[in-house]
């Protein structure tokens, strides 16, 4: 098999894209001290963003001014699901726009997140084209606040989705990507970004606990889950490392697994959240569990990051073949009708960093 072959990964034909970049701006008392309260701040500054976000042809923009977590997810139709600690936006980018502030009276937030959903078609081969016209919008953005030295801090966020088993239910077509890491197709179209920026890849996957599958690992009646939880992390860890995937997680305890750079962020979890730090730098086994043999959840999940060496040289490529291939081996171990289940890959890739003065004045 050829080089290039094997940097290539052949995805379903209909992968669903996702883009969304986040622009956090820490809230303090000389920024506050311009508006009467919170609730006029929060008010004038969205209307500002919303007019400024139109002019660079950023159609489906969101301030949230509560602290809550922003989380994207595709759907045929429009949704927003705000929770305790997170909001969770479904959507097309295709046909849906909004511009919405999520706010909550009386609350003073820590910081304002600025939360930009991709529009249009071909969300990836655009991703670099809708990072600097977020990058324009914040240019103009900054010499309208009252506050001159606040600092930006902008997350990047791109997803690819499908189903690991869309040939066994008769899906056939598949396009064959050569992936990059982002810093490496920005470059490319003229969208450098800062040195030192921090970059993340991973994979998450969820495996609903089925009845066929309770009824092969547990006995009946069963009240310890601890022979299910084991058989699948045994499982797990095994064809995982067979393809020298190190830093992995398996997360069965109700919480939203999400996934951070342990190099440089707390991984501290909440009342919903359930942070998992790797360090991509490190080559040693990188393991999380979270699980309970006394609780019984709906669904597992498991995450799979990338290293260093995985995003250089077209390695990304071959990473997500390891990846599909230890997802084989792992689900062939268990009741998994790949005919009829749906396992659903995420394929994430993030860039974080700091905006730069220079792009700022």
């Amino acid at each position: 098999m050829s080089l290039s072959h094997q940097q290539k990964v052949y995805i379903p034909k209909d992968v669903r894209n996702n883009q969304y970049i986040t622009a956090e701006i820490k809230v303090t008392d000389a920024l506050l001290a311009h508006y009467l309260d919170y609730k006029a701040c929060y008010q004038t500054l969205s209307r500002t963003i919303f007019k400024l976000a139109e002019q660079d042809e950023l159609y489906n923009v969101h301030v949230i001014t509560n602290d809550k977590l922003p989380v994207v997810r595709f759907h045929s139709e429009t949704y927003c699901f705000p929770t305790a600690e997170q909001i969770v936006f479904f959507y097309n980018p295709k046909y849906h726009e909004a511009q919405s502030l999520h706010s909550q009276d009386g609350y003073r937030a820590r910081k304002i997140r600025i939360v930009f959903l991709a529009t249009g078609e071909d969300i990836r081969s655009n991703s670099a084209d809708f990072h600097l016209k977020v990058q324009s919008f914040l240019t103009k953005l900054m010499p309208q606040l009252p506050e001159k030295d606040l600092s930006i801090k902008i997350r990047d966020h791109q997803h690819l989705s499908y189903d690991l088993f869309a040939k066994a239910k008769g899906n056939k077509e598949s396009y064959g990507y050569k992936l990059r890491s982002i810093s490496d197709r920005y470059k490319a179209r003229s969208c450098p970004l800062p040195e030192g920026h921090g970059s993340l890849c991973y994979v998450t996957v969820k495996l609903p606990l089925s009845r066929t599958l309770k009824q092969a690992l547990l006995p009946e009646g069963a009240n310890d889950f601890t022979p299910l939880y084991q058989k699948l992390e045994d499982a797990f860890i095994q064809t995982t490392s067979a393809k020298n995937l190190n830093r992995v997680a398996m997360v069965a305890n109700g919480l939203t697994p999400l996934v951070r750079n342990s190099k440089y962020d707390q991984v501290d979890g909440t009342d919903e959240v359930q942070m998992l730090g790797f360090d991509p730098n490190i080559e040693d086994q990188q393991f999380i569990r979270h699980w309970n043999g006394n609780d019984l959840v709906e669904m597992v999940s498991f995450t799979i990051a990338a290293g260093v060496q995985d995003s250089k040289d077209g390695g990304l490529g071959r990473y997500l073949n390891r990846v599909e291939e230890a997802l084989k081996s792992f689900t062939s171990e268990l009741a998994f009708d790949r005919s009829r289940q749906d396992l659903i890959v995420r394929f994430h890739q993030h860039i974080s960093y700091q905006m730069p003065e220079q792009l700022i004045s």
